[in-house]
């Protein structure tokens, strides 16, 4: 079985280089880093076999749009691409998740869910193992969360856009938003789009809890672009600043007090203005801010590459300084639990040896009252001995069940301890992996962690450097002269 789920993680990383090969070159070598990790990590438990932290990872850029019901995300989306490839309305049209990627073909293709859940260069690869975690049964209808649709537009080339349902917090079943929060964690951008024409979105709290205040504290906030979409509907009152105000304040209570608000609209469906200076003063805002946001989006395919050489560093990082030290202390609590509870069980077995030899009330002693033990004195050494065994396996049970109830203690109170989902997920997987039945629970280190494991990390930290100055060679020339870059690490982002 080793051997088997072993290969199959190792085509998935040798298929994930073939394309990387005639693609980006610097992510070649970023991927034998990451199998540097999953060493370290199979050592300390916190990865599967058939895992690896670098399928992880998504290698394509992504570009995420998200938005409320009706606030034009499929029509910028047509309008971007030059294609009619999503539904448009005023009512809900779209209620799944769309990845559209780049495709040779002369014409727009849609793909079930399946393709998705079962490729691993996609963003949502095995997902329907997590929308089953959330909702049984749930897992097997991934069609009814998932789409691919292919479309030969060459702004695709070289990334990944995905669509979302409209969103309504209220309405919204738990998987979608499981699914939202991993398209959010993925994506290198994510534009999230409110309706210009509902001017009160006071009345959108809970959407807009989700939408900006989890994202505010995020260390990559400055990933998400606000769009004020469908501006146009202002025109005839020409009070888009109002508009835009009670917008801004609405994100304000939810803490967002900095950032850029895009306003925006299609030019193909916009209503019609008062007067020609209106229109000329509206079209002007919405081609400078267009502007801005294709800019962004063009920019993912260089910032993809930044950002998981990012990834790996930060994977590194937080093995080393969080992930070991938070195991040692939550080892340390779990031994110092286990002691007291062995303790407490030693003391009542104690006393209840004590209370039995008082009575007299041995199996031992009633057998040596009957005086069939003279027939053969290793009789009472062997019936001893027996006794000491029973007790002693006794013990040792009740021992395994103290260790697994304070095992389950523990675990359960890390996601309290710790807000970060991947940092609790691999702490759940490392304790868990060094609580097992068969080790010791006097070693002090966690599994795998001592001085060759320090040592390949600070090895991969010093890689990181040597990627982000190979990419620096790329984009950045702060001496001014006429450098020639180097063909083995030019990446592709035309």
């Amino acid at each position: 079985m080793f051997n088997k789920t072993a290969s199959q993680i190792d085509r998935r990383i040798a298929s994930l280089e073939k394309h990387l090969k005639s693609e980006n070159p610097v992510l070649l070598q970023v991927v034998q880093s990451f199998r540097d990790l999953d060493r370290v990590a199979y050592r300390m438990g916190l990865l599967e076999r058939n895992e690896s932290f670098a399928t992880r990872v998504p290698w394509w850029p992504m570009v995420s749009i998200l938005g409320t019901f009706s606030s034009g995300k499929s029509t910028f989306i047509n309008s971007y691409l030059g294609q009619k490839i999503q539904r448009t309305g005023n009512q809900a049209v779209d209620d799944k998740f769309t990845v559209i990627c780049f495709s040779k073909e002369d014409k727009v293709r849609t793909l079930p869910g399946l393709a998705l859940d079962a490729d691993p260069r996609f963003p949502f690869y095995q997902i329907s193992h997590e929308i089953e975690k959330v909702s049984e049964g749930e897992g097997l209808r991934i069609d009814s969360y998932l789409q691919l649709k292919t479309c030969p537009t060459e702004k695709l080339r070289g990334k990944i856009l995905i669509d979302s349902p409209g969103f309504d917090a209220d309405a919204q079943r738990t998987s979608t938003l499981r699914i939202t929060n991993h398209m959010i964690d993925l994506s290198d951008l994510v534009l999230v789009f409110f309706d210009a024409r509902h001017p009160e979105p006071g009345a959108m709290k809970d959407t807009l809890d989700h939408l900006v205040k989890d994202t505010i504290n995020r260390t990559d906030a400055n990933k998400f672009l606000f769009v004020l979409n469908q501006i146009d509907c202002t025109a005839q009152e020409d009070n888009l600043e109002d508009v835009v105000a009670a917008w801004q304040r609405a994100l304000a209570q939810c803490g967002l007090t900095a950032g850029r608000f895009y306003q925006v609209y299609n030019r193909d469906v916009a209503r019609s203005f008062p007067s020609e200076e209106v229109r000329a003063r509206f079209e002007s805002k919405c081609q400078d801010d267009m502007a801005d946001i294709e800019d962004r989006m063009h920019r993912v395919e260089v910032e993809r590459a930044y950002r998981i050489i990012g990834v790996l560093e930060y994977t590194a990082r937080i093995i080393g300084t969080e992930i070991a030290p938070r195991l040692s202390s939550l080892l340390a609590q779990w031994r110092k639990r286990v002691l007291f509870h062995d303790m407490v069980l030693l003391a009542l077995l104690l006393a209840a040896a004590g209370s039995a030899a008082n009575t007299h009330d041995w199996p031992i002693q009633s057998w040596m009252d009957t005086g069939l033990w003279r027939t053969g004195e290793w009789w009472q050494s062997l019936l001893v001995n027996l006794s000491a065994a029973t007790a002693g396996l006794f013990f040792l049970t009740i021992h395994q069940s103290i260790r697994k109830f304070n095992a389950r203690k523990i675990v359960a109170d890390i996601p309290k301890q710790v807000r970060q989902i991947d940092l609790h997920d691999y702490l759940t997987r490392g304790f868990t992996f060094n609580t097992r039945p068969l080790r010791p629970m006097f070693l002090t280190q966690p599994s795998g962690w001592g001085g060759t494991v320090k040592r390949r990390l600070q090895k991969v930290l010093k890689e990181t450097d040597r990627y982000v100055q190979n990419l620096n060679d790329q984009f950045a020339n702060p001496s001014g002269k006429d450098n020639v870059p180097n063909p083995k690490v030019q990446l592709d982002v035309d």
